[in-house]
């Protein structure tokens, strides 16, 4: 989880190691950069170990990763948040919407400046352990850190970065800490919210223009390799996803307004392509506040939200037919409306299949 990120950190710091390094092949003028270095997804990982329940632990991994190191030295490595592979495809929609919501932040990024005197000593050693400074930038939340990496010299173009040991990542420090808590809620389960990160990463001596095409920083397509299904849904995933839509607790008003907020249309589009995608199912959406105001007051505004959400639908193609909307007011809260938070959360619309 937020340990994916600090995995990402590690990752990086292993591609600054590799690209500081210009083995037997180095460049009349010495600098190890020079070409660009590349990192090989295929003969690379990136993972993180979640507990919970305090015994059980799920490794988990990302996809799609791309990694360049320019000829000045900067590194850089996106992480595309939507390639997560559980191993099991309603675990892999509960990250994106509820832990990483992805509709908002898409990818986790890497930076770092490398100083090739860190890694001076690596073509006579072949193997060597040091400590990187990176920046991680990842649920809208940059920090500096560093960690320790293990770079190995495997040829005069290959060089292989790891991870020492595990990286303990705090869900808190990215931002996270409510994403663990609609985990929680979503899979009845405790979930302890500091993660282990590890990482492997293969990087290759790029050269010319394939290095200048590298170091663009647009992130890989990452449907095509998570586990995601193509194509319609069956009914037990269309099921388990709406449940899931129903915890994300993104589809936002101002207070006392019906007007959705900018924010609230990003996760819409998300709703809007599983709605396409169970083209067979009708789907309820349901309105709810928290316990400011009259009951009367809040049905009627709880209704009115759920509308202004059914109306987004239509408006980008869903048939009016295929939805019923319901307003509950303040008559089923999640929680007690005893804090501001607590009122935040119960104040949230959900999704249910009625057919």
């Amino acid at each position: 989880m937020t340990q994916s990120a600090q995995l990402i950190g590690r990752l990086m710091m292993l591609l600054l190691a590799l690209t500081l390094w210009a083995p037997g092949s180095a460049r009349a003028d010495d600098n190890p950069f020079a070409g660009g270095w590349v990192l090989k997804a295929d003969g690379s990982s990136l993972g993180f170990q979640s507990v919970k329940n305090d015994t059980k632990v799920e490794l988990n991994k990302f996809a799609t990763m791309t990694g360049t190191i320019s000829p000045s030295g900067d590194a850089e490595v996106h992480v595309a948040l939507d390639s997560i592979d559980t191993k099991i495809d309603l675990r892999n929609v509960r990250m994106r919407f509820l832990f990483f919501e992805t509709f908002k932040f898409p990818e986790a990024i890497v930076t770092a400046h490398i100083d090739p005197a860190m890694i001076a000593d690596l073509p006579a050693k072949r193997r060597i352990t040091l400590t990187m400074p990176y920046t991680l930038d990842l649920h809208g939340v940059k920090l500096p850190l560093s960690a320790d990496v293990t770079v190995t010299l495997i040829t005069d173009t290959l060089v292989d970065v790891a991870s020492v040991g595990v990286i303990p990542i705090a869900a808190k420090d990215f931002g996270l800490s409510d994403g663990v808590t609609k985990l929680q809620e979503a899979a009845n389960v405790k979930i302890v919210p500091t993660g282990s990160v590890t990482f492997d990463w293969l990087f290759e001596r790029a050269g010319g223009a394939t290095a200048a095409a590298a170091t663009t920083t647009q992130p890989a397509e990452p449907a095509k390799t998570a586990i995601e299904p193509s194509g319609n849904l069956d009914a037990e995933a269309c099921r388990g996803r709406f449940e899931i839509l129903s915890h994300a607790g993104n589809i936002n008003f101002a207070s006392g307004s019906t007007v959705l907020d900018v924010a609230g249309s990003a996760i819409l589009d998300s709703v809007l392509d599983i709605v396409n995608r169970c083209p067979k199912m009708v789907l309820e959406v349901g309105g709810h506040t928290d316990s400011d105001g009259g009951p009367k007051a809040n049905h009627i505004l709880s209704r009115q939200r759920a509308q202004a959400v059914a109306d987004y639908l239509v408006a980008h193609g869903v048939a009016a037919s295929r939805l019923v909307v319901r307003g509950y007011g303040e008559t089923q809260p999640l929680v007690a409306n005893d804090t501001p938070d607590n009122m935040a959360r119960n104040r949230r619309i959900e999704f249910k299949v009625l057919n």
